[in-house]
């Protein structure tokens, strides 16, 4: 695969711009392992094989299991999810997804039951922040396994 156009090259003040929503979520209070989660979550449903690949490597760099990245396919069925894992992970999919029932209000109530309001409108920041990269690197043919993950520094 051919990547289509270097979007940072052609139009680096909206990629800066992105990288600014980035900077606000990673400093926005919503733990770092959900974040990455959420993240390669919604990768997964939209198939983006550069953003599964970044964020399959930044979760190994903080430590998360195997199992829990293996099983994130199927997090409804798997075990090893916490509550507000699970309800963030219900919000991102209606999310991803969201001409498909338009965020339905069981999982509203779900992930409201979890998160305050700033974390809710945070988390929908995050949601919709991966999905712009996603459509990004798609459409682009950004190309997957070239990204290192940076180790997490301490006090991070």
């Amino acid at each position: 695969m051919q990547p289509r156009i270097d979007s940072y090259k052609v139009a680096p003040e909206g990629y800066k711009a992105l990288l600014g929503l980035e900077q606000y979520i990673k400093h926005s209070g919503l733990e770092l392992p959900l974040l990455h989660l959420i993240k390669l979550r919604a990768s997964q449903v939209n198939g983006c094989a550069y953003c599964i690949d970044m964020h399959w490597k930044d979760l190994k760099a903080i430590g998360e299991t195997e199992q829990r990245l293996y099983g994130l396919d199927a997090w409804e069925e798997s075990p090893y999810y916490s509550e507000r894992e699970r309800a963030a992970l219900a919000w991102t999919e209606v999310v991803t997804r969201i001409s498909d029932g338009h965020a339905p209000d069981d999982v509203y109530e779900r992930v409201r039951a979890q998160f305050n309001e700033k974390e809710l409108t945070d988390l929908t920041l995050a949601i919709a922040t991966i999905n712009a990269w996603n459509r990004l690197a798609i459409s682009l043919r950004a190309v997957p396994g070239a990204y290192q993950a940076q180790p997490l520094k301490k006090g991070a």
